[in-house]
């Protein structure tokens, strides 16, 4: 894989020389492809049916390089940092959060895999991530064969029931959607401390995450540009995503395809979000882990073995060390 060239806007040269991915992504190629005032980075590798992998908030495509060294062999995967993360410059944020909404990253997404040749495909999310996916199966149900997502339940169902405790727990939702430019000073005054701060909150008690992972999601987060992107993305995610999630229930719009939930019984407080996704789909199942909440990093081997019973139940053999 080629080392990726940083360009765009405002964007810091913050990867050291050698680039992290090189090391955890051995084979894989990167592409980019610009749109929407985004410059998107992505890579891809295998073969098999095409699945499309997003990450969540704080990190990068490197949360997901032990379960597609898992699953390369089965599909053909495609990576991407969401825009404004990682490698993916985002574009100029706008009143309205736009910009970074869900709605627009799903439009990312399909742009990518139509890229790739691919017009139809699964997708598997974790954390922010999956509100991209469960997005992208909502606007584009004709591109979207299944749908995982990984230890989330809708935004609009999150809001819903947040209360004290709720808050309380997952208070960075209400502080990365203050106005600008509040959390971005608070944040960039100390961003390496604040990423470990919710990685030690979120993991499992005895996960320990890749090392060469953890140096890519530091080398992302303390940009600034990254730091005011993921910002927008909770700004978004407590208007236009809520308004959006809530047009789609008024009008009784359901996801169409067959969804995976996995979830992390020590992240949930073993609270099954089933019910929850079985209010926006009429198939799905669930998995419990459990681990913390960066599932495919503290359980890649469960969590590669579930994506391909999921979408290749045929290929099964029920010998999880196959």
């Amino acid at each position: 894989m080629h080392e990726p060239q940083l360009q765009g806007r405002e964007q810091q040269a913050a990867w050291t020389s050698p680039d992290p991915l090189v090391s955890i992504y051995p084979g894989f190629s990167s592409h980019r492809l610009q749109r929407e005032g985004a410059d998107l980075f992505w890579l891809s590798a295998g073969s098999g049916p095409p699945l499309l992998l997003l990450h969540g908030y704080p990190q990068t495509l490197a949360a997901w390089h032990a379960v597609a060294d898992r699953l390369k062999d089965r599909f053909s995967l495609v990576i991407p940092d969401l825009r404004g993360y990682g490698r993916s410059l985002g574009p100029a944020p706008d009143a309205n959060h736009e910009a970074y909404s869900k709605r627009s990253m799903a439009e990312d997404a399909k742009a990518m895999m139509q890229v790739m040749g691919y017009e139809r495909f699964a997708v598997c999310g974790h954390d922010r991530g999956g509100r991209v996916a469960y997005r992208l199966a909502l606007d584009h149900p004709e591109t979207v064969s299944d749908l995982i997502v990984l230890d989330i339940v809708p935004t609009l169902d999150m809001w819903d029931r947040m209360g004290m405790a709720g808050a309380l727990r997952s208070y960075h939702w209400l502080l990365l959607a203050q106005p600008k430019p509040l959390p971005e000073r608070l944040i960039g005054a100390d961003p390496i401390y604040y990423l470990n701060h919710l990685v030690g909150r979120w993991k499992g008690v005895k996960a320990v995450l890749d090392p060469r992972a953890m140096q890519d999601y530091e080398q992302s987060y303390c940009q600034p540009s990254v730091i005011e992107a993921c910002c927008e993305d909770y700004r978004a995610g407590a208007t236009i995503d809520r308004l959006n999630d809530l047009a789609d229930r008024e009008a009784g719009r359901n996801i169409a395809c067959d969804v995976l939930v996995i979830w992390a019984a020590q992240y949930l407080n073993s609270q099954s979000p089933l019910a929850t996704w079985q209010h926006w789909a009429a198939s799905v199942r669930e998995l419990r882990l459990d681990c913390g909440h960066f599932i495919a990093e503290e359980e890649p081997d469960a969590t590669a073995w579930a994506i391909r019973d999921f979408l290749l139940p045929s290929s099964s053999s029920g010998n999880q060390s196959e």
